[in-house]
């Protein structure tokens, strides 16, 4: 096969967020790992599942720092580049900074992938952090079985204006940026399945930035923060959940999905993933009689470089609305909301 005829999907046995390990495999690795000398200036670690760590540096400014990789979700190389660095670049924003740094992670397999589209996957990610304001300053590669791409995101926060994903307050309502689908999307296409227009709401959605994070860590009302990404709605839901002392609400009917999603699913077309995260956390969320398994299956369907989860107050949720709005994400809405007591989540 020419090599500029390879499907980059077709290098790998999964694609974006749905690569990740599950919630349940990742909990019993990392609870072997020690933990070691305390330092006081790391603000926010592993313990809390938060999107980057954050670390001080001075009175008035805090490193955020993080890393997100995976392998092909589209085979466009400069497509599967964009969406990659907008997803990496979601966790720093998702904790209230800016990025001012990149590094590029690089695995292909040599021979099976022409140059051509090595350079069109760093050319799109690139592009993404031009548009972000920060330079690709470097990075590491390596000759790896399948493609892998993604950063190595340092940004600058301060201090006192970290979001984090364990502030939730008693009352607080979740406001989601982004419809869900794209694990299905992602699904379909690899089916051959996944009409034009579908592919064009899903590369909008992962290559739209949550730029929005930094100026939602100005707003009083705002207390908690994350992304949706590859364990789905609810498992980040349940972090919020977990790291606040708190139980979600959701209302299914609420939560947006990108459009021609809903109907795939109902077609059967679904990601491993999703049921994994399922199998993982399922024994936490407490369902409606009678929801049908694809609508379950679309709350854990794994998001690439999927929404902001914003855990805010009832009388500051309009204005948060209206800021989504107004840096392009139409389908924000509210989706619950949060009440003190075990963590879980109850979907109505």
């Amino acid at each position: 096969m020419d090599l500029m005829e390879t499907r980059l999907t077709s290098l790998a046995h999964g694609g974006g967020c749905g690569c990740k390990l599950s919630p349940a495999v990742l909990q019993d690795l990392l609870a072997g790992v020690p933990q070691f000398q305390v330092f006081p200036d790391l603000l926010v670690g592993s313990d809390t599942a938060d999107d980057a760590a954050v670390f001080r540096l001075t009175d008035d400014v805090a490193l955020v720092a993080t890393t997100d990789f995976f392998m092909p979700v589209v085979d466009d190389p400069f497509e599967f580049g964009r969406i990659a660095a907008t997803n990496a670049l979601s966790d720093v924003y998702a904790m209230g900074g800016t990025p001012v740094l990149a590094l590029a992670i690089l695995g292909m397999p040599v021979g099976r992938i022409a140059a051509a589209d090595v350079q069109r996957i760093l050319a799109g990610g690139a592009t993404v952090c031009n548009a972000a304001g920060l330079p690709v300053a470097g990075g590491h590669s390596i000759d790896s079985l399948e493609p892998i791409y993604g950063l190595v995101a340092l940004g600058t926060v301060h201090p006192g204006r970290i979001l984090r994903n364990s502030g939730a307050r008693d009352g607080d309502v979740l406001v989601l940026g982004k419809g869900l689908g794209v694990g299905i999307f992602s699904a379909a296409l690899k089916q051959g399945r996944l009409s034009a227009r579908n592919y064009e709401v899903m590369i909008d959605s992962t290559t739209r930035l949550n730029a929005v994070g930094r100026a939602l860590a100005e707003v009083a009302g705002v207390h908690a923060v994350t992304d949706v990404t590859g364990f789905g709605l609810l498992g980040h839901a349940l972090e919020i959940c977990r790291a606040s002392a708190m139980r979600a609400r959701i209302r299914s009917a609420d939560v947006p999905v990108l459009e021609g999603a809903a109907a795939l699913a109902e077609a059967g077309i679904g990601t491993g993933a999703a049921a994994r995260n399922w199998s993982s956390y399922g024994h936490e969320v407490v369902l409606p009689a009678g929801l049908p398994d694809w609508r379950r299956g679309l709350l854990c369907d794994p998001q690439t470089s999927g929404g902001l989860l914003i855990s805010v107050a009832a009388d500051t949720a309009e204005g948060v609305l209206g800021m989504l709005r107004a840096a392009g994400f139409a389908q924000a809405g509210v989706v619950g909301e949060l009440r003190m007591g075990i963590p879980g989540i109850e979907v109505v």
